[in-house]
């Protein structure tokens, strides 16, 4: 059987000879950087030797790179000279400059936040004025259905506050809506539609007597279910959004009053009604 003529080697050079000769000529202009740095004047070589110097010595108690092969040697006694080190290359100085500099710009700092309270200060004033005025047209709604003895208002410069007595909306124990409570609640829902706009948050709160029994563990249970009949009330016979209105109950964690009374148990068996100010 015949053997197989072997394959003809592909044309041209091998791929290899390229890199070859970048190679051979990167050594080329390396080997004549080498020699032209030879023939540098003895002044040109000592002034590079000195910035050499004046670079790796930290310190004058420091051998150099150039001198003895170390770049830093020697370094506990150089901590000796470190305050004249620093004089003489105007460090104090420039920490000083440094200072007048952090100085200026605590001033400027505080300037700042004394202008942002003042504005906080002012908004603040506004919120609580228009606040005021709100409280003072819904005392009027509420006067004129003859409900100021279940609904107290109040303001701060962040929402009104309409406080409803537990004892007119809810019979003790229970979170059922008395209907003798319909009428002041269809009149809140009223003044709550004027204030669509805003964030509406509906609170229960209790005293701190014990609570239980076959349909409330605790006064926690109690007065969420209370906040909530307030909210299915508002959203069966309002338009309001739902999305607007948040509901909670607090228990008895939030009194207004002193629990070892009658009447300051009393108070604090309510249901809060917060209108949140849209600027705040």
């Amino acid at each position: 059987m015949a053997k197989r003529k072997p394959e003809d080697p592909p044309a041209g050079l091998a791929p290899w000879m390229a890199t070859f000769s970048d190679l051979m000529n990167l050594l080329l202009c390396f080997f004549v950087l080498l020699f032209s740095m030879s023939s540098i004047s003895e002044e040109k070589y000592n002034q590079f030797v000195a910035s050499m110097s004046s670079a790796f010595s930290i310190l004058d108690g420091g051998a150099t790179a150039i001198g003895d092969g170390i770049l830093i040697s020697n370094g506990v006694s150089q901590l000796n000279e470190l305050d004249q080190y620093i004089n003489s290359t105007g460090k104090n100085a420039d920490s000083d400059t440094d200072s007048d500099q952090f100085e200026e710009f605590e001033a400027n700092g505080d300037a700042q936040e004394e202008l942002f309270q003042k504005m906080q200060e002012v908004l603040e004033e506004e919120n609580l004025k228009q606040n005021e005025e709100v409280a003072e047209r819904i005392t009027e709604i509420v006067n004129e259905g003859n409900l100021g003895e279940q609904i107290d208002v109040n303001f701060t410069s962040e929402y009104i506050l309409l406080s409803l007595k537990g004892a007119f909306l809810f019979d003790s124990g229970k979170a059922v809506i008395r209907s003798e409570a319909y009428p002041a609640l269809e009149r809140v829902g009223v003044i709550l539609e004027r204030y669509a706009g805003s964030v509406i948050e509906v609170e229960g709160h209790t005293d701190n007597v014990p609570m239980h029994n076959a349909q409330f563990a605790n006064n926690n249970e109690l007065s969420s279910a209370r906040a909530l009949s307030v909210f299915d009330y508002l959203m069966e016979n309002t338009s309001l959004d739902p999305a607007m209105i948040k509901h909670s109950g607090r228990g008895e964690y939030v009194p207004v009053a002193d629990n070892g009374t009658d009447a300051g148990r009393a108070k604090n068996r309510r249901v809060e009604i917060r209108i949140y100010n849209p600027a705040v």
